[in-house]
């Protein structure tokens, strides 16, 4: 779901601990998924596609210029319960995970997380 409307971003910010950067952003997207329309029906299928197409709309936005954060929504209860009823949604579509798009407010310096002491070869301590 889009959400343009200043009202809706806010009650959003409000309903998500992290998600004061909703107030300054011009458009939310709430990405989640019809549990009835998933793969088998499965909570799981339904929260890896959500999760993929939120990692490729924040790849997106960074291709256009744009600054953009992930705000958890599933599996914190009363997080899904706060933004279902904001947006109207029914039981069974599930927010996953908010995102805040806009012009960046600042540039920060490039950084990875990866460690090597994470990466397996084969079986797990190869």
């Amino acid at each position: 779901m889009v959400v343009r409307s200043p009202t809706t971003r806010d009650a959003l910010a409000d309903a998500l601990p992290h998600g004061q950067m909703l107030l300054a952003a011009p458009v939310g997207i709430v990405v989640g998924g019809d549990l009835d329309a998933a793969h088998d029906r499965q909570l799981s299928y339904l929260l890896q596609d959500g999760a993929a197409a939120i990692e490729n709309l924040l790849l997106a936005a960074t291709a256009l210029g744009l600054g953009s954060c992930w705000l958890g929504i599933h599996p914190r209860e009363g997080r899904v319960a706060a933004v279902s009823r904001i947006l109207g949604l029914p039981a069974h579509v599930i927010p996953v995970a908010a995102v805040a798009v806009g012009w960046p407010g600042e540039v920060k310096e490039p950084r990875t997380r990866f460690s090597a002491a994470y990466v397996h070869h084969e079986r797990r301590g190869g």
